[in-house]
């Protein structure tokens, strides 16, 4: 890794200022949106959320807490203002403060989606980098297939495989817990991040460890397919271009062996798009875990989100999508640095127009 020096160190840093500040548009500008289509949805909030036999005085009741008879641009600006004191409201389903539900169905969730981005990462790398060194063997053309397929299947739809195959003696092998994340006997782990497999081991705690990954393992597989064959599918589209390039050539007549060429020499600038899609893929994944979710009742953000729909609960509905909105800022951020850190030319590029 070439390491930065004072000079590029902070045009680095103002690099970084600047993607945060412009962020807070961004943010500004996504809750603009959020705000509108909350409350556009046809139906009246209050009414289903009370029922349609509730009582008109109670419902109206409900009409002024949430201050729906007022203008809209009044509406956006006390929801505005109560988000930036950390007031997110009060859910109508849960009857509790959407801060508190966030707190805790966003690290069952996150748990799952780090665990898919680790796999999607190690397979994608590992089978695009098998596939360009053996270009046009059998084991590419395997690659290839199986990339194809993980990339046209939906998770959902792998998930239902995999619970059918991997979870019952019935059609399959009972190698795997079918549902939640823990199984009856354990108890969750004192909590200090809400990630079971991180608390049980700061805990002490390594049979609740064990169980807790046994949980994690299918439908981390089934959400990490999608984006692990893609990455493969770059990492081996790149790698083989990058095998014509005249200083692999200039490597190899030099006498380096083939191991230090690959993983020194052609590995790390073929990495660069395989990271941009990565991040793209792991912020996704967090939006499109809701399937997965619901199949395998895993209590996370976003089976809590589809209920939340379903229910017309305004409030939750606009912090799960700000919640989302902040995750992809966060990883589009960090894959810039990751990049420009894998080659130099980017990183001077970015510090200089900056």
């Amino acid at each position: 890794m070439n390491f930065l020096n004072v000079e590029e160190l902070q045009r680095l840093f103002l690099f970084l200022l600047r993607r945060i500040f412009q962020s807070i548009f961004v943010l500004f500008g996504l809750s603009i949106l959020i705000f509108l289509l909350s409350r556009v949805l046809p139906g009246d909030p209050a009414r289903m959320a009370l029922g349609a036999r509730a009582p008109q005085e109670t419902i109206q009741r409900l009409r002024d807490e949430m201050h729906l008879d007022e203008p809209l641009l009044q509406q956006y600006q006390i929801w505005f203002t109560n988000a930036l004191g950390g007031d997110l409201g009060d859910s109508l389903r849960t009857r509790r403060p959407v801060v508190d539900d966030i707190v805790e169905f966003l690290p069952a969730s996150m748990e799952l989606v780090l665990l898919a981005g680790v796999i999607s990462a190690i397979g994608g790398i590992t089978l695009g980098t098998l596939s360009a060194r053996h270009k046009d063997s059998w084991i590419d053309n395997l690659v290839r297939v199986i990339s194809y397929m993980g990339v046209v299947t939906p998770a959902f739809v792998v998930a239902i495989i995999f619970l059918t195959f991997f979870t019952t003696a019935e059609f399959g092998l009972d190698l795997f817990p079918p549902i939640g994340r823990l199984s009856s006997g354990f108890e969750p782990p004192p909590r200090v991040t809400g990630l079971y497999t991180v608390d049980s081991l700061l805990a002490g705690q390594f049979d609740t460890f064990v169980n807790a990954l046994h949980h994690l393992i299918l439908p981390s597989l089934a959400l990490a397919l999608g984006s692990l064959s893609q990455e493969a599918r770059i990492t081996r589209s790149t790698m083989s271009d990058n095998l014509t390039r005249d200083y692999i050539a200039a490597e190899r007549a030099l006498g380096i062996p083939e191991r230090t060429v690959t993983g020194k020499f052609l590995l790390k600038p073929s990495l660069i798009p395989t990271v941009s899609i990565f991040g793209l893929d792991f912020a996704a994944n967090l939006s499109n875990a809701f399937l997965v979710e619901v199949i395998f009742n895993w209590p996370g953000i976003s089976r809590y989100a589809t209920t939340a729909m379903l229910y017309k609960d305004l409030n939750a509905i606009a912090a799960v999508i700000l919640i989302l909105g902040v995750t992809f800022i966060v990883v589009n951020i960090l894959v810039d640095l990751v990049v420009g850190i894998l080659d130099p030319r980017i990183r001077l590029r970015g510090a200089r127009s900056d």
